[in-house]
């Protein structure tokens, strides 16, 4: 178990040793801070909750991409700079090589997740009333609210950071890792669209259009009438799907190939 550990800390360090994360992770809680004051000197009368909701709509969607990066970049990169081989001639298993490196990327998006929810918070309890006649999230307020609205956003946010690590470990490509899982980010409005459940029976077992459960907030009814249970079941079964290709294309295929 120590030395699993240690395997741990030694991808975390490879991921904080360089330069581009701490630019994210500042970028990150710069937002945080900047946009609540645009926001107090626009004269927008909203409260703690509403001044949250519209900077963590914009800043979680950067923690989204900045997971992206760090995820599509942990198994690819070792291709990429040519040290796969070196990790590999060490007394550690393909697979705890692999789970390291997920953990990894999971204790990133929980450091930015914190980032966004600390910071942007604190930032606007500074600055707006708790109390205000504006509120734009009903639904999302107090503290249960926040919490509630960051744990939605985070379940898309570690399912699209899984596709990353995927893709990543099956293409050994971080830059087709990232642009594929930004595309889904980005097109998954456009596929409920063009997919409709309420047209289509079958779209209702499409993953993109469960992703975002903060609808679930404000309804309990999903895409294509479902419900929370079955939209939960449907992610747990695509992310076991995915984390076992990753586990098998790292730990069954030539690394020279």
């Amino acid at each position: 178990m120590t030395d699993f550990l240690k395997l741990v800390a030694n991808e975390n360090m490879k991921i904080y040793s360089r330069v581009r994360t701490w630019v994210m992770l500042g970028i990150l809680a710069l937002f945080n801070v900047l946009l609540p004051v645009l926001i107090s000197l626009m004269g927008i009368g909203v409260d703690i909750w509403s001044s949250f909701f519209l900077i963590e709509s914009i800043t979680f969607m950067l923690n989204i991409i900045f997971t992206v990066v760090i995820a599509a970049d942990l198994v690819a990169g070792e291709f990429t700079w040519g040290t796969i081989k070196l990790l590999l001639i060490r007394p550690w298993s393909r697979g705890k090589i692999l789970l390291s490196k997920f953990l990894s990327m999971i204790l990133f998006s929980l450091f930015g997740t914190g980032i966004v929810g600390i910071v942007g918070l604190t930032t606007s309890a500074l600055l707006f009333p708790s109390i205000s006649p504006i509120s734009l999230r009903p639904e999302v307020t107090g503290f249960d609210g926040i919490v509630l609205l960051l744990l939605t956003d985070y379940i898309q946010l570690f399912i699209i950071s899984l596709i990353a690590f995927m893709i990543s470990t099956v293409f050994r490509s971080a830059s087709l890792a990232i642009g594929l899982s930004l595309m889904l980010l980005f097109t998954k409005d456009l596929f409920g669209t063009l997919f409709s459940p309420d047209s289509y029976e079958w779209a209702k077992y499409i993953l993109i259009l469960h992703m975002d459960l903060s609808n679930y907030i404000h309804s309990s009814i999903g895409p294509g009438g479902v419900g929370l249970s079955f939209s939960i079941t449907l992610i747990a079964v695509y992310c076991l799907i995915f984390a076992l290709v990753s586990w098998w294309a790292f730990t069954k295929r030539d690394v020279a190939s």
